[in-house]
């Protein structure tokens, strides 16, 4: 068994799995919160070890998977950049203080491309080559798989796309939930959640439809782009609102052929993430089995 953990700034989901038959099956689940603001990154990584300790102690733990917020060297483990949601977590070494705690073997990856690979391998991208993973939420994330691996890039930061321009400012600033909820607020002065927005858009409420239709607007110009730099065999979009991906896969692919370049997206497959909560840690099982 491989115990596999998911470190949010909100809450560490974690759980022992194995791959019998190339399907990741979790034999047990817990979670516990954060507390990443009263712990701090050195708080973190104690809690963490006390966690590992206390399940190698119930269960034959293999080895230690970790998906974890910030940019991470997947090679050293170290978190080489994390914002102020998780105070001191950068410059920590998971892998090396969980190697040297328990003698195990360790891989540490950040979220985004945890939760691409676990797609890739377990999800939506099986049996795909190349993959653009978009992760939209209160930002927009991205990961790139080329040949079942992780394109990190030169600063470990490749897929970093929410930060790119689209009609001269930052995608996530237009097409993340967040924008879709300011959208909606600034027109209707009510603060709405995603989920509620969609229900209000299918009951024939025409700002809420407008505004969903603006966010696909830009998501299908940021997604053209990208599948112009990387020519991927599949895009798959994660994050709890493409839950509603039978109200988006229209919108999407009928703003995608007005923008994206017809031959290019002729062969490309759009597809929606399957392992919803569980993407990180199947990414990070995987990275460490292999």
């Amino acid at each position: 068994m491989i115990l596999c953990f998911d470190i949010g700034g909100t809450s560490i989901k974690y759980g022992l799995a194995h791959d019998p038959g190339n399907e990741l099956v979790f034999a047990a689940r817990f979670e516990t919160p954060t507390e990443a603001k009263r712990l701090r990154g050195p708080g973190i990584e104690q809690k963490l070890l006390s966690l590992i300790g206390e399940l190698r102690g119930q269960y034959a733990v293999e080895g230690v998977a970790i998906s974890t917020a910030g940019m991470v060297d997947a090679q050293t483990g170290a978190i080489v950049y994390a914002n102020e949601n998780i105070p001191e977590y950068t410059g920590r070494n998971l892998k090396t203080a969980v190697e040297r705690a328990f003698g195990l073997p360790c891989a540490v990856e950040n979220d985004v491309n945890a939760a691409a690979l676990g797609e890739y391998a377990y999800g939506a991208g099986r049996g795909c080559g190349s993959m653009l993973c978009l992760t939209v939420g209160t930002g927009i994330g991205g990961a790139v798989v080329l040949d079942g691996k992780i394109w990190h890039g030169s600063a470990n930061s490749a897929g970093e796309i929410g930060y790119m321009l689209v009609n001269g400012k930052p995608f996530q600033d237009q097409a993340a939930t967040s924008a879709l909820v300011s959208r909606v607020r600034k027109r209707i002065g009510e603060e709405l959640d995603g989920r509620q927005i969609f229900d209000r858009a299918k009951a024939g409420d025409t700002v809420c439809a407008d505004a969903i239709g603006a966010m696909c607007d830009v998501l299908a110009q940021g997604v053209a782009n990208c599948l112009c730099v990387l020519d991927p065999g599949m895009v798959v979009l994660g994050g709890g609102i493409m839950a509603q991906r039978s109200y988006l896969r229209p919108l999407l692919m009928e703003r995608l052929q007005r923008h994206a370049n017809p031959y290019i997206l002729a062969h490309t497959t759009l597809a929606f993430a399957e392992l919803g909560n569980d993407a990180g840690m199947a990414g990070a099982y995987y990275l460490l089995k292999h």
